[in-house]
């Protein structure tokens, strides 16, 4: 099977559901927020990072869907 090559929206979408992964991961074990460390508590920029990983996470529920019919 040969494997397609991502496109730069899927790389993009993938390395926003790892930071949210581990961001998620942070603050689970050790109620560390970095988003909110690095751009401020619920500030503009941190609410925008958000977003940008919810929307990175349901695209990759899609690329899933792509993928599995493959």
């Amino acid at each position: 099977m040969r494997m397609k090559k991502l496109s730069a929206l899927e790389w993009i979408a993938l390395i926003l559901i790892i930071i949210g992964g581990l961001n998620w991961g942070l603050v689970g074990a050790f109620k560390f927020d970095l988003v909110a460390a690095i751009f401020g508590a619920m500030s503009i920029l941190a609410r925008i990072v958000y977003i940008l990983v919810g929307l990175s996470a349901i695209y990759g529920i899609f690329m899933l869907g792509k993928i599995g019919k493959k």
